[in-house]
């Protein structure tokens, strides 16, 4: 059964390396696996690949519009919601863990809530990437649009390969 990965973010440059773009930067490990071909097509407002197993779905929309690309992608190849992974920053959990689930709430997180919308269900799995809470006082969106800190940053890529490992796992079954 096809699977259909996708890699929540804001497309702009200029949320490259912020925390609400744990998801996209995930997908560059992903890609580097070696188990998707390189040949990157664009549709569905997105850019994607596909092998056997799976397609990875990077959409080119702002996170709120997020579901849009996941209903067009998953409806072009017949994928279930219960046959996709949608990959996100959660500030529920701690920064650097990962965690992978099916359904549950959508913890004010707008492009998990959009992509609920458009599938009509939250049965559909989620790997859920810790970014942490933001300090006293600090509103959510500015933390979740900031960049990690320097500490965090050094961290991150053991957190991303420790992603990549279990959204690989999720591909093989």
């Amino acid at each position: 059964m096809l699977k259909l990965i996708v890699f929540l973010g804001n497309y702009s440059p200029a949320y490259k390396r912020t925390r609400h773009n744990t998801g996209m930067m995930l997908c560059d490990r992903i890609k580097d696996s070696g188990l998707f071909p390189g040949n990157w097509q664009t549709k569905f407002h997105s850019q994607f690949c596909k092998n056997a197993q799976a397609v990875l779905l990077l959409p080119q929309t702002f996170m709120n519009v997020s579901g849009v690309p996941v209903r067009e992608a998953s409806s072009f190849f017949g994928i279930r919601p219960e046959d996709i992974l949608v990959v996100h920053d959660d500030i529920e959990l701690p920064f650097g863990t990962v965690r992978i689930q099916t359904g549950g709430g959508m913890g004010g997180h707008n492009g998990l809530r959009s992509v609920k919308q458009q599938l009509g269900t939250d049965n559909f799995g989620r790997l859920r990437i810790g970014v942490g809470r933001p300090p006293s006082g600090m509103e959510v969106a500015d933390f979740v649009l900031a960049r990690f800190s320097e500490i965090e940053e050094k961290q991150l890529p053991e957190i991303l390969d420790k992603a990549a490992a279990t959204a690989l796992e999720y591909i093989a079954g």
